[in-house]
């Protein structure tokens, strides 16, 4: 958890479930909670006239996600999706900013931990223009792997679908499956029972 839950009801939190598919907050609007994960899984994304779509990420259970626009007085530049069934712990904005005013580590926390997920956007977006589809996934893995702290061949157990690491990639899904198939012959990672071990 960001900030523990204790603290968060505390100071009047709320739990709120959203069904799958369901919006939490969309683009356009603007911030009036902190949103921390309970159980379930979020998309953080962006659709196109077109009808294409841009996944920035896929927070899930103990992260937070729109905290920036707490300190803004800007419309949020993207939508926030239930992937899954969730709950979602929510704090209202005063109370939020009454929490990190009495107490500053808090603050310093959440500052981390949206300051690790613009790292790892920066990651994503350097390695989109690369063509080669296994390079990217390699990539995105590498940089997953080492975030969890695993070292090991096969040690680690991507946690998001093919569908996912396709939004995540910038791939079409019959691209991303056909080459991690591909990896898997090439010895690079270990597929069992549909899961991706790395």
């Amino acid at each position: 958890m960001v900030i523990s839950e204790e603290i968060l009801l505390e100071h009047g939190a709320i739990l709120q479930d959203f069904a799958q598919e369901e919006f939490i907050f969309r683009e356009g609007g603007f911030s009036q909670y902190y949103f921390q994960i309970r159980a379930g899984v979020v998309k953080i994304n962006n659709f196109f006239e077109d009808g294409k779509e841009f996944v920035h990420g896929f927070p899930y259970e103990g992260h937070c996600f729109g905290e920036t626009y707490l300190l803004t007085d800007k419309p949020y530049a993207v939508n926030a999706i239930a992937v899954t069934d969730c709950t979602v712990i929510r704090l209202d904005k005063k109370s939020y900013l009454d929490l990190i005013h009495q107490q500053p580590q808090i603050f310093f926390k959440v500052s981390r931990y949206s300051a690790e997920r613009l790292h790892f956007r920066y990651v994503i977006s350097s390695f989109l223009a690369i063509l080669d589809p296994q390079i990217r996934i390699q990539k995105l893995l590498d940089y997953l792997k080492g975030y969890f702290g695993y070292q090991e061949k096969y040690s680690f157990l991507v946690p998001f679908t093919r569908y996912q690491l396709a939004s995540l990639t910038g791939m079409r899904v019959e691209t991303l499956i056909r080459t991690v198939k591909k990896m898997e012959k090439l010895d690079i990672l270990r597929i069992d029972n549909t899961k991706i071990y790395y």
